[in-house]
């Protein structure tokens, strides 16, 4: 990883950043962050959070922050504001209702194995708002292991489920979806675009293991600091990281792009 002052940013259509410890410092979103999203939308960027986190935990920040939409749960779902309508929010799936449904029964029944069977496991506190995965709190409100972590991991997959570790949870889902194909999604939902032809033209920021995808797949990749924590376990680094942790890092990389305007 480089520091981020070496990037030079090309010129820009938007970016993509995760929330939990990126955008959000100790659980709350900081004024300087809220801020930076502000500026760079002001700036005509397009601006797309994509989280691990539910759905349900997502609309009130959907309704409110200066964003073009939130993508949840590891891509499964987004919201939007609906135009001209205050706080008013649409939600799109990738998944129909039946096999939403179907998962839905699944994924409980492997919850409560972790539950039963990893010491110290219990379901994140956000799961009531979560509709297409399941969730394992291991340093929000509790603290695993790495060994309880890898058990519960190695569950989920045993089941057939994709499984990511983000900075607070385990995440387990049944579908083709991650933060990657969630970002190929919603671009080409809300302004028919493809991601893919266009990628030089976005950065990703994020801060653990479930980032990884993007810092792989992005050529414009930037890790906030507190992403040491993660770095022994990331196979694909991001190619820049801030001087500032969480939310003052993503205040501190949406001023470097903005210079660069």
């Amino acid at each position: 990883m480089q520091p981020l002052a070496h990037w030079q940013p090309p010129p820009l259509a938007g970016v993509l950043t995760d929330i939990d410890d990126t955008l959000t410092t100790e659980g709350a979103i900081t004024p300087d962050a809220l801020q930076a999203l502000a500026d760079l939308k002001a700036a005509g960027l397009h601006v797309i959070p994509i989280t691990g986190r539910p759905v349900g935990w997502s609309e009130p920040f959907a309704a409110t922050w200066p964003v073009d939409a939130i993508v949840a749960e590891n891509g499964a779902v987004a919201l939007q504001r609906l135009p001209g309508k205050r706080e008013q929010l649409s939600k799109l799936y990738q998944q129909d209702a039946p096999t939403r449904t179907a998962n839905f029964a699944r994924m409980q029944q492997v919850l409560a194995e972790i539950e039963a069977t990893v010491h110290g496991a219990r379901r994140a506190t956000d799961s009531p708002g979560r509709e297409c995965d399941i969730a394992i709190d291991h340093s929000e409100f509790t603290h695993l292991p790495q060994a309880a972590i890898d058990q519960c991991v190695a569950i989920m997959r045993a089941a057939g489920m994709n499984a990511t570790v983000s900075s607070i949870h385990i995440n387990g889902w049944y579908g083709a979806h991650d933060k990657l194909e969630g970002a190929r999604w919603i671009v080409r939902e809300l302004f028919g675009r493809d991601l893919d032809a266009e990628i030089d033209r976005w950065v990703y920021v994020g801060d653990s293991t479930n980032d990884q995808r993007m810092f792989e797949h992005f050529p414009h990749s930037v890790g906030v600091a507190n992403i040491a924590r993660f770095v022994p376990q990331l196979a694909h680094l991001p190619r820049y990281v801030t001087q500032g942790e969480r939310g003052a890092g993503f205040a501190e990389l949406a001023a470097h792009i903005l210079r660069g305007r």
